[in-house]
């Protein structure tokens, strides 16, 4: 089940910012016996850089990361870290 979800988050994301750097970690590991990951949704974090992002101050570029996700945002992910910067900028 972990490697589906990082596929279908990384899925998602390209599709949404065709990004030059992408990187999806499951951090659920961490989190086991956590109230919130109780109910079987996982903890993430997700690295992305793509010029998609260049202009958009950070809660812009979280928002829109969230958009791209969509449904799993309510079915799959508990949790998510985001690191979401255009080509050049460090956030």
């Amino acid at each position: 089940m972990t490697a589906t979800r990082v596929a279908a988050i990384r899925e998602r994301l390209v599709a949404a910012f065709d990004p030059l750097e992408i990187e999806v970690i499951d951090d659920s590991a961490r989190h086991a016996g956590h109230a919130g990951a109780r109910d079987g949704r996982g903890h993430f974090k997700v690295h992305i850089v793509a010029a998609a992002f260049a202009g958009m101050p950070p809660l812009t570029r979280h928002r829109a990361v969230y958009a791209a996700l969509g449904t799993l945002m309510q079915t799959d992910i508990h949790a998510l870290q985001i690191e979401a910067h255009a080509p050049g900028s460090s956030g």
